[in-house]
């Protein structure tokens, strides 16, 4: 017959016998400290500040000449109501839309084909890589030269070939279209290499494995290859849609510093920029700025939920 001291008594001797827990060294919270201490603060100098700063900026009538007076939520009633404003987000949307899907399969088709090759794969990396390492100034003259009229290189192979020549830059519609097609040529080897690091990360056995049980290069690709990649895949993504994001050099430069073809291709930070330093509206153009932030930071989280949700979806039904 079991009394209720028993349990009691099984308790304590189980207090007793656990084992317990060691308590935190000082030592390596210190040295935890001084790691990341210098990132804390570089975060908070270069990126906490300086949004907090441009908020407050915001709710000032702020002219970069001198002068300034309260104006609360007055600049962004303004923006509210501009329309070039809104166009420019349009256009910056329209050119992360174009871009980031040949950027994110593009490598990844190229890596997957790069990675079977057995001989001279070093001289496929350095022609993937070599144009991300060039300066924009470089690559906008390239294709500058490449896009014009008359005795640009396209549209000599256009005309030799029976088409009518193209105004690549000059065109409502072609404009956004070339700005983006440089942009793939000249940044896509960087998800190249991002591609070969994750595709250098599934082991080999897995593929040796999957041929001795039969499997097809199709099926070892589905059922293995991209499953292991996603975590490759979802961060090429959100780099790129960041990146995307942000498109100021290339247009800017290719234009020549216009709002393009009938204002067809001025992103947004163009337009901040042309507000802050060239209409000298410091406070409407942080306005602009606070607000292209916050734009930026929900696009980046709503495309990461996406693509891991597509992620764990095509895991489950193979």
């Amino acid at each position: 017959m079991t009394t209720a001291a028993e349990p009691v008594s099984r308790t304590r001797q189980r207090q007793k016998t656990a084992p317990r827990r060691k308590s935190r060294d000082p030592r390596s919270s210190r040295l935890a400290v001084v790691f990341t201490g210098p990132f804390f603060v570089l975060f908070v100098l270069f990126l906490f500040w300086p949004v907090l700063s441009a908020f407050w900026t915001s709710l000032f009538d702020e002219s970069l000449v001198g002068g300034s007076s309260w104006a609360a939520l007055g600049n962004y009633s303004e923006l509210l109501n501009d329309p070039d404003f809104w166009a420019s987000m349009w256009h910056t949307a329209l050119f992360t839309l174009l871009s980031v899907p040949p950027l994110v399969l593009l490598p990844l088709g190229l890596a997957l084909l790069v990675t079977r090759v057995r001989r001279l794969q070093w001289l496929f990396r350095l022609a993937f890589f070599a144009p991300f390492v060039l300066p924009v100034s470089v690559v906008v003259l390239v294709w500058n030269w490449l896009y014009q009229p008359g005795f640009g290189l396209i549209n000599s192979y256009l005309t030799s070939l029976g088409f009518a020549e193209v105004n690549w830059l000059g065109q409502p519609g072609v404009a956004m279209v070339s700005a983006v097609i440089v942009t793939v040529w000249w940044t896509f080897g960087f998800n190249f290499v991002l591609y070969l690091a994750g595709l250098q990360e599934v082991p080999r056995e897995l593929y040796e494995a999957a041929a001795v049980d039969g499997a097809t290069p199709g099926q070892q690709m589905r059922r293995i290859t991209m499953p292991l990649l996603g975590s490759t895949i979802v961060l090429v993504t959100v780099l790129q849609v960041i990146a995307s994001l942000k498109i100021f050099d290339q247009i800017y430069l290719l234009q020549l510093g216009g709002p393009g073809p009938e204002n067809s291709t001025r992103p947004a930070i163009q337009y901040i920029y042309e507000a802050g330093f060239t209409q000298y509206r410091i406070g409407y153009a942080s306005a602009m700025s606070f607000v292209f932030f916050l734009a930026v930071v929900a696009v980046t989280l709503l495309s990461t939920r996406l693509v891991r949700r597509v992620g764990t979806k095509t895991v489950v039904t193979e």
